[in-house]
């Protein structure tokens, strides 16, 4: 891969009383950003989005996982996944490419009682990081195409 190349995927889910339910975020090269959020909960369908996302999210991301220092840590340490769930982050940046897997991780006390309490910590700050990026990022697009469309209409 070049060194600016830039992936990323988040997954979080548990089998549980209602089946497979997860979240999953992934960050394209291409700029296209993957959203999909299973909930089989009162019967709820799978909500799957796709939008491409500009340079500038782009940036923002890398920046973020970059500031983090997260591609320095080890999972080793990390609780493993268990019945209570399992979460996933992989990123290629540039040349590097790291990959983890532990639990789902309720609150900063499982951190605290890990192994690795400050590995730890860097993951579950950045994953939050990304929640909240991905989602606007997610919903910025949602707006510009919405906008587009209705702009569209009033002119027909």
């Amino acid at each position: 891969m070049a060194d600016d190349d830039f992936y990323l995927r988040y997954y979080t889910g548990h089998q549980g009383k209602f089946g497979h339910e997860f979240l999953e975020f992934e960050f394209r090269p291409d700029g296209k950003l993957r959203y999909a959020n299973n909930s089989n909960y009162k019967g709820d369908n799978m909500i799957r989005k796709e939008v491409f996302v500009n340079e500038g999210i782009r940036e923002a991301l890398k920046k973020i996982v970059t500031d983090s220092e997260i591609m320095k840590e080890d999972d080793n340490n990390w609780p493993m996944p268990d019945k209570v769930g399992r979460q996933e982050l992989e990123i290629v940046l540039g040349s590097e490419h790291i990959s983890f897997t532990t639990t789902k991780i309720g609150s900063l006390l499982d951190v605290e009682d890990s192994k690795d309490p400050e590995g730890l910590r860097v993951f579950y700050y950045l994953v939050q990081d990304i929640n909240c990026t991905a989602r606007q990022a997610s919903l910025t697009s949602e707006r510009i195409q919405l906008s587009v469309w209705y702009a569209g209409t009033l002119t027909s």
